[in-house]
């Protein structure tokens, strides 16, 4: 089993809930959210690194729809692993 994680430092609790909840309808079942104060953070897993990547790059096109809908400017991302 492959994973990733992905955190995004907002540096705000309220929009990383926003994010968070734009993205809830995307990610049922693919992707696991979690808040830790202004920092959302979403992991993924998958059994081939090709779906792996299928799903990061669908999360990634959402999570900037969502950031360009709420006006939240992007932030560096940390890959975990």
């Amino acid at each position: 089993m492959l994973s990733l994680t992905i955190s995004v430092d907002y540096g705000d609790e309220g929009l990383a809930r926003a994010v968070m909840d734009a993205l809830g309808p995307d990610n049922g079942g693919y992707v696991e959210s979690s808040l830790d104060g202004g920092t959302l953070t979403l992991r993924m897993e998958s059994e081939s690194a090709g779906a792996l990547r299928n799903t990061m790059d669908d999360l990634m096109a959402c999570l900037k729809a969502a950031e360009d809908a709420i006006g939240a400017g992007r932030r560096p991302i940390q890959l975990i692993s």
